[in-house]
């Protein structure tokens, strides 16, 4: 059996395209949306210009172009017309890599420290009776001193975790601003036979981008095939879990994760997504209810429809499989 993961928009509307998305890596990367109707820019386009001088146009290319000099990698999903929002966006990130080095050393700093107390106490409990009556002061000491600094640690933890929630909520919130168009998700799990080319199920998950591995392994949990040999899956987050390895051992199945960056070798489940896709451009649904009826009108027709990946040309999933069963 063949599985991958589909995600499509909570709403919908008739003829409207259907982005690229992505959720292997285990958050949804979605195809960059552009406006037909709009034209095409670019700074060069300036050249084209004849009325102007050539000075006059190289000043204007040098000012459309000066954020380039800038190091660091640009953010696709800014747009070209705002310098200023991506200029923000680059030193958040160039403050953040600073951050993070910072942290680093703080943490070496922090380990060969807590290295030399350990050599103390070692040396401590290694002297005898009179030998430690006469470091007592000094023993007492150290003890102070650290549990001080174990105090300031458990300070400086809390709030790098503190600082770490509110970066990410920074981030959300400015790719939400940057991108107008920003929709819920739904993810929609594509299931099929890899001999009969049958769809199996499609389980609708509300939570979309949120989507979980328990969630994918319930499903599968609830919709395997009897005597399923093997399960062909993507190497995302959702399928390299240790609950679907513990139900590969209970239902006795092999799991054959695809190599990475080759989605062709999973073909049957990718060309299926595609085929589903351009099928619900022509639909529309405001819901996860809409779409589920949606999706239960395709899967009778998609499998009973000729299918030219069978052994047999002309006949559908379907037929096939009741072939199978005869034989």
């Amino acid at each position: 059996m063949n599985v991958d993961l589909c995600f499509v928009p909570c709403e919908h509307e008739d003829a409207s395209k259907l982005p690229a998305v992505s959720g292997s890596s285990g958050h949804l990367v979605v195809e960059r949306q552009t406006d037909a109707k709009e034209a095409p820019h670019w700074p060069g386009q300036v050249f084209a210009e004849a009325e102007l001088e050539y000075e006059e146009a190289m000043q204007r290319y040098a000012r459309e172009t000066r954020d380039r000099l800038k190091r660091g990698k640009i953010d696709p999903r800014l747009p070209e017309a705002e310098p200023t929002a991506w200029r923000k966006g680059w030193e958040a990130r160039a403050k953040r890599h600073q951050t993070l080095q910072e942290r680093r050393q703080a943490d070496a700093d922090w380990l060969a420290e807590r290295k030399a107390h350990h050599q103390i106490v070692d040396a401590y409990r290694a002297l005898s009776r009179p030998g430690r009556a006469e470091v007592a002061s000094r023993w007492e000491a150290e003890k102070a001193h650290w549990a001080k600094r174990e105090a300031e640690r458990l300070e400086v933890l809390k709030k790098r975790k503190q600082e770490n929630l509110e970066w990410h909520q920074r981030n959300r919130d400015r790719q939400a601003s940057e991108d107008p168009a920003v929709r819920t998700w739904l993810a929609i799990l594509v299931m099929t036979d890899n001999c009969t080319r049958e769809c199996l199920s499609l389980p609708i998950f509300a939570s979309g981008s949120k989507l979980t591995a328990e969630e994918v392994v319930t499903a599968l949990r609830m919709h395997l095939p009897k005597d399923l040999a093997f399960l062909i899956s993507d190497q995302g987050t959702h399928f390299r879990c240790k609950s679907l390895a513990l139900l590969a051992q209970e239902v006795d199945f092999i799991q054959i994760p695809i190599y990475r960056h080759r989605p062709q070798t999973n073909g049957i489940a990718e060309r299926f997504v595609l085929t589903l896709k351009q099928w619900l451009k022509k639909q529309s649904w405001d819901g996860i209810e809409q779409l589920g009826d949606l999706l239960a009108i395709f899967r009778p027709e998609y499998n009973n429809r000729p299918h030219q990946g069978l052994a047999i040309p002309g006949l559908s999933p379907t037929e096939f499989t009741n072939r199978l069963w005869l034989m």
